[in-house]
């Protein structure tokens, strides 16, 4: 990896949410604010229990198991 590819990731691993990532249009800005958008549904709908939110609206239940050697 040369100079320029680290310094780039670099940026990228630095980065934080802003409000106007819900305009722009690269990868990494709607990854935020689809991210963004997720965590704060889930903090105020008060979800405790472990459920994707499927895109046509089926909850996928995470199991509350450990891991099993």
């Amino acid at each position: 990896m040369d100079k320029k590819d680290s310094k780039d990731s670099a940026n990228i691993a630095g980065r934080y949410y802003e409000t106007e990532d819900y305009k722009r249009s690269d990868q990494l800005s709607s990854g935020l604010a689809t991210t963004h958008e997720q965590v704060s549904d889930t903090y105020m709908e008060g979800q405790a229990d472990a459920v994707i939110e499927d895109v046509v609206g089926v909850d996928i239940s995470i199991p509350h198991k450990g891991y099993d050697e």
